[in-house]
């Protein structure tokens, strides 16, 4: 639920995440800002991963406005749905709104992905559905959520996962090892 709108860079707005239980069930909201800590709660998330025709993924480096992981390289978008917004619809509205991409063909790959991450005093703890979406439309970022992006040859993509996953989020690693050995994403990206 946003309360006055929404996105990490303006300050006069309050995003909340919805805080599930250990089987995914709503037990309530909190403030975003707020949620993020040493003992962050378990709440939703989402990641996605956007490639265009030649096949290649675009990667984010995330603002440097960012509380959780700052300037580093990252999947697409990530972003939290509000209560009662599906995972889809929250993927589209944050795709909108930190790279200005409409009309993505978006698919759900992995509905049950859930990690815990910390880096500097910050816990990240989500259940986080990856989605995988197709376009050619030019990336417009959104400065106060993305510092920075690149398209990346899948392969070579894979490659910098495997020899320097501490350059990438940790999210963004687990994701992209467990994208490579799914058959319905590989099914996907064969189309490209």
């Amino acid at each position: 639920m946003l309360v006055g709108g929404g996105g990490s860079g303006n300050n006069s707005m309050t995003e909340y995440v919805v805080l599930v239980d250990e089987q995914n069930q709503p037990t309530g909201t909190a403030d975003k800002a707020a949620v993020h800590t040493v003992d962050t709660p378990l709440h939703r998330g989402f990641s996605v991963f956007i490639f265009n025709s030649r096949g290649e993924v675009l990667l984010q480096q995330r603002s440097h406005k960012k509380l959780t992981w700052p300037l580093a390289w990252s999947n697409s978008c990530c972003g939290h749905p509000a209560l009662g917004e599906s995972t889809p619809a929250a993927a589209r509205r944050r795709m909108k709104e930190e790279l200005g991409l409409e009309n993505v063909d978006l698919h759900e790959i992995l509905p049950n992905f859930r990690y815990r991450a910390e880096k500097d005093g910050i816990l990240e703890n989500e259940f986080c559905p990856v989605m995988v979406g197709f376009t050619d439309a030019l990336v417009h970022p959104n400065p106060n959520e993305v510092e920075s992006i690149e398209w990346v040859a899948f392969d070579s993509f894979l490659r910098r996962v495997n020899a320097h996953p501490e350059s990438l989020s940790p999210w963004c690693v687990e994701e992209a090892e467990l994208l490579s050995k799914n058959e319905a994403f590989l099914a996907l990206y064969a189309r490209t």
